[in-house]
């Protein structure tokens, strides 16, 4: 009998490594994976305090939508001045949906002639301390985020031809809203963040992506900018490169390490290739 276990015992090993193996493999995804960058202090140090800040808006309102979940769905709009089928998504860096988010997305809004939405990966949840902040990232789950950005397509309805953006923390998640937006997509910008690593994901991509990164930057570092151009490459994808001799967060104008001429030129290259794809 024990002879007989032994047996059942060696046989099944394999199949129960490679299960959890497979589970291992796939408990993070890549924004998951950056997100507990909140657990390094040189990242949560590299993240100067926001100054107080009180936006007054134009046109921008919160609306609110349904999500696959079964909860609801926070987000930030501002509808061009003539209707367009165009959206930029917008997401927040790791402060969250703060008024700061909400003057970039109505600027955006305006230069482009695009309705702009800035979702919210936080529930609601507005960090002003860096601690604050490493915490409330460190909770948004791919599971979550998915069913947000997906709620926001369905909200924009299916004739939306959609554009990406965000920085840091939503510089990956940019990306990854890009993935999810199938046939609807017509580009995507991301700021820093986390580069998806899966090629065959990158293989899904339906159009070109355009990348600010900084030489100083550590989240990601130029290793891992680099190994991004190469797994585009291999997913025969196109993705524009614009590398700054600039720290993380470069264009953010709270950070000591603001560079104004990288995030000009930054800027204005992003608009440039938004612009040049809507027709």
């Amino acid at each position: 009998m024990k002879r007989k276990i032994f047996t059942l015992l060696v046989i099944l090993m394999p199949a129960l490594g490679m299960s959890q193996t497979a589970t291992n493999c796939c408990t993070a995804s890549a924004t998951e994976a950056y997100a507990q960058n909140g657990n390094d202090k040189a990242f949560v140090a590299s993240h100067p305090e926001p100054l107080p800040f009180v936006y007054k808006t134009a046109t921008g309102k919160d609306i609110y939508y349904k999500t696959s979940d079964g909860k609801e769905a926070h987000a930030w709009e501002v509808a061009a001045a003539k209707k367009t089928p165009y959206y930029l998504i917008v997401v927040h860096e790791w402060w969250g949906l703060n008024d700061y988010i909400k003057q970039e997305t109505e600027k955006l809004a305006n230069e482009l002639g695009a309705n702009a939405i800035a979702i919210d990966l936080y529930d609601k949840q507005v960090a002003t301390t860096r601690e604050d902040a490493s915490k409330i990232m460190q909770t948004v789950t791919t599971e979550r985020a998915t069913a947000i950005i997906k709620g926001v397509y369905s909200y924009v309805g299916t004739g939306a031809k959609i554009f990406t953006v965000g920085w840091c923390f939503g510089g990956g998640w940019s990306l990854q809203a890009a993935l999810m937006a199938g046939t609807q997509l017509r580009g995507c910008a991301m700021y820093y963040g986390a580069p998806e690593k899966d090629v065959e994901k990158l293989k899904t991509l339906n159009a070109d992506v355009i990348g600010f990164f900084g030489n100083k930057d550590k989240w990601p570092s130029p290793a891992m900018v680099d190994e991004f151009v190469e797994n585009m490459k291999k997913a025969n994808k196109k993705l524009i490169v614009n590398r700054y001799d600039a720290t993380h967060g470069f264009a953010n104008p709270s950070n000591p390490d603001f560079n104004k001429e990288a995030t000009e030129d930054a800027h204005k290259k992003m608009i440039s290739f938004f612009k040049e794809r809507i027709k």
